[in-house]
């Protein structure tokens, strides 16, 4: 189950888990983290009606989400579930760490010795200096890094594994029997829901979730600590903005984010699109899933 933030994937997950006799696997990488409810829209014990759910809160905020660590523990849990004749149905926003649950993807090792050399060599020679010697070893991936921590991870990954980036990129080919539904909806509807749902989230007491959490580190953590609204609410603990921006931001950047979204899982062939805004809501919409799932 994929598609856009706010969409209703939860909750059609959900329904599909009670029509099909499932359970659910998370496959968004913020509801990994405990104490990220509010913010990350993480169903309550009570809101998953006694669907087992997997892998939620498996995290703290100090430590850093690895795909390669979710592609594990994700084919482990589907395995779980399906040997006890269950459905598994995995939901999510992350596009890559779907893929990496469902797809044949491979990938390449680390080496800390090796980044934290690379990342001096960035700090003392600059960008420039890293993108051509990239350029040199994997012309590709020099043309699609936007980033310094892409840049870093590529030269790693050629000087760990002595090929290209590029050899570990994806392919469109499921590593088990899979259907794949996404769900989306008019965009400035869309808009309107999100905004309206982090309204909803700060009249829930989001804030005072980040003030709690400031106090366990999130400002330090390296990948918590970087999601949707929660540097705009660190700021407003800090006195740095008021709510008010921090709400106007965060509801600019979850525009965007879900752009990006839909790019990623548009691309996707294999995808079946359902309306989130159908008019008889999440029940009419497992009801079409499951029509199609007999049909496969």
């Amino acid at each position: 189950m994929v598609g856009p933030t706010g969409t209703g994937k939860s909750d059609l997950a959900l329904a599909l888990a009670e029509a099909l006799d499932g359970e659910v696997i998370n496959g968004d990488a913020l509801q990994f983290y405990r104490g990220m409810d509010i913010g990350t829209a993480k169903m309550s014990v009570a809101e998953q009606r006694g669907i087992p759910h997997h892998l939620l809160d498996i995290m703290d905020i100090s430590e850093e989400a690895s795909v390669a660590r979710f592609q594990t523990d994700a084919r482990t849990a589907i395995d779980d579930v399906a040997a006890r004749g269950k459905v598994p149905i995995l939901a999510g926003g992350s596009g890559l760490y779907v893929r990496a649950a469902v797809d044949a993807i491979e990938f390449p090792g680390t080496d800390p010795a090796v980044r934290a050399r690379l990342e001096n060599e960035l700090a003392e020679q600059g960008r420039g200096a890293l993108l051509r010697r990239l350029s040199d070893v994997d012309p590709q991936s020099a043309a699609r890094v936007k980033d310094d921590r892409r840049l870093v991870r590529a030269l790693e990954v050629y000087e760990v594994t002595g090929r290209p980036f590029t050899s570990f990129m994806p392919q469109r080919e499921y590593v088990r029997p899979t259907v794949q539904f996404g769900l989306d909806m008019d965009r400035e509807v869309l808009n309107e829901r999100l905004a309206q749902r982090i309204d909803g989230m700060l009249d829930a007491g989001w804030l005072d979730e980040v003030r709690s959490l400031e106090r366990r580190g999130l400002r330090e953590s390296p990948t918590a600590g970087k999601a949707l609204g929660y540097p705009q609410l660190l700021d407003v603990l800090a006195g740095e903005r008021t709510l008010e921006d921090a709400r106007e931001d965060t509801v600019v950047a979850t525009r965007r984010f879900t752009k990006r979204q839909r790019t990623w899982f548009h691309a996707d062939p294999r995808v079946h699109w359902l309306d989130a805004g159908h008019p008889g809501g999440v029940d009419a919409l497992a009801c079409d899933a499951v029509r199609m799932i007999e049909a496969a």
